[in-house]
């Protein structure tokens, strides 16, 4: 399945993407922030799209313009999820930040849980320390619900997270 905004195409990880992958997940910069390790070499981007970013409702961000894979976004069970609830992550190249693109994915996803998934309720979180994604979380209009420690097994880092939340019915009603 493939989902469309007016300048990314999000669509599966493909093999093909690893050189692409790399170039921005090795940066010192993306991986850290979502709680991962920079990318080491290319193998191991290939090695990640065939196990981590092959999930179901896990998409590739490609800039129509390029046809280049600039980041990730994907809707998965979190740890704080109810039954029928997801959480929303997502991840951007460096050298696109600043422009609306992740925003913009996210809204997307967010449409597509609500309105194809039926997801009655979508979560979303960042590290205190990540204000870039908590202003992409404000302007979905997410509502903040809690804040609590965890440790990212991958990067062994304790730190604090915001959790947020939005409804279907929110989204039923235009609120957002």
């Amino acid at each position: 399945m493939n989902l469309n905004t007016n300048r990314l195409l999000l669509r599966p990880w493909r093999q093909e993407d690893a050189d692409a992958l790399y170039k921005y997940a090795s940066d010192p910069a993306v991986g850290p922030a979502c709680g991962w390790v920079p990318h080491r070499n290319r193998e191991e981007s290939r090695r990640i799209i065939l196990t981590v970013l092959n999930g179901e409702h896990t998409f590739a961000l490609v800039l129509k313009e390029t046809q280049e894979p600039v980041g990730c976004a994907s809707l998965f069970r979190g740890a704080v999820c109810a039954e029928q609830d997801l959480e929303l992550g997502y991840w951007l190249g460096r050298p696109l930040w600043g422009q609306g693109l992740m925003t913009e994915a996210a809204r997307r996803l967010v449409k597509y849980g609500f309105s194809q998934l039926e997801c009655p309720r979508i979560w979303c979180a960042h590290a205190v320390s990540n204000a870039r994604s908590r202003r992409i979380i404000e302007k979905l209009r997410f509502r903040q619900e809690f804040l609590r420690e965890e440790v990212a097994p991958a990067i062994g880092e304790r730190r604090l997270i915001y959790y947020y939340s939005r409804f279907r019915e929110e989204e039923r009603r235009g609120e957002g």
